[in-house]
């Protein structure tokens, strides 16, 4: 187990290999690829039932990235858990490496589902579910989805027929950074109320500040205790670009990465 103080450290140097990482490729998704941070230390270092040893293992967690355009993010954190090489890094987004610029289960070690088309995550994390209780296997799903995503219809559907269902070990997370591609998302097209949305669907519901590494363990621990009754969704509250000073006021989420030299990482 690794303290409050360690976790905090080991997100701060994730950051820092996000911005090394598309920097050198001179492409990818950088805002969200920071907001979702703690997010993933939490799943891969102190929640999931994983072992990059074994990363096929049936009775593993699953995860699925349904925003797959923050795969830098992502990859990165799959690098620090020790399932590649971080040296493998520098083939992100190269068209014959295997990090793709959107996650692909049959290229990266620890990748459970392919992703990228946005709103098709929490569908393919339901298949996982249903699969498992035929297979009367056990294990958990995690569904981290962007909240410009929850624009999209198909996570509605997939929402309802998990609610109806009341399945259990279902676990969405939602990456609440308030902005997406071309603006915030209030602007765009309104979310709130998000949980009496999600509760009219049958969810239950949690909220946590998305940068706190405490108690994002805390309330993702409190959530797959509580996914045993039933679907839970956990609405992290981020900052798009969290960590990189210069883009703090950037709504756009869209600013040209810079060398990371000219940068500063709180």
């Amino acid at each position: 187990m690794m303290t409050s103080d360690e976790l905090t450290i080991l997100a701060r140097d994730i950051r820092k290999m996000i911005l090394d990482t598309v920097t050198r490729a001179g492409a990818g998704h950088t805002g969200g690829s920071l907001s979702e941070v703690e997010i993933l230390v939490a799943l891969y270092f102190e929640i999931m039932n994983i072992n990059p040893e074994n990363p096929g293992r049936p009775e593993r967690d699953r995860f699925i990235l349904s925003k797959g355009h923050s795969s830098p993010g992502y990859y990165c954190t799959l690098a620090r858990r020790g399932f590649f090489p971080e040296e493998k890094l520098v083939e992100f987004d190269r068209i014959d490496g295997m990090l793709q610029g959107h996650p692909c289960m049959l290229k990266t070690p620890g990748v459970d589902m392919t992703t990228g088309s946005l709103g098709q995550g929490l569908s393919a994390g339901i298949g996982m579910i249903l699969g498992r209780d035929k297979r009367k296997m056990n294990f958990n799903v995690y569904v981290l989805m962007g909240d410009g995503e929850l624009q999209e219809g198909q996570i509605w559907e997939a929402a309802m027929y998990a609610g109806v269902h009341r399945l259990k070990g279902l676990i969405g997370i939602v990456d609440y950074n308030k902005v997406q591609l071309a603006g915030t998302v209030k602007d765009t097209l309104e979310l709130e109320p998000l949980g009496k949305k999600w509760e009219a669907f049958g969810w239950q519901v949690l909220e946590c500040d998305g940068h706190d590494i405490s108690r994002v363990i805390k309330t993702l621990t409190e959530a797959k205790n509580k996914a045993s009754l039933g679907p839970i969704v956990v609405f992290a509250h981020t900052v798009k670009g969290k960590g990189v000073r210069l883009w703090k006021e950037n709504t756009s989420g869209t600013a040209k990465p810079l060398m990371p030299r000219n940068i500063t990482v709180p």
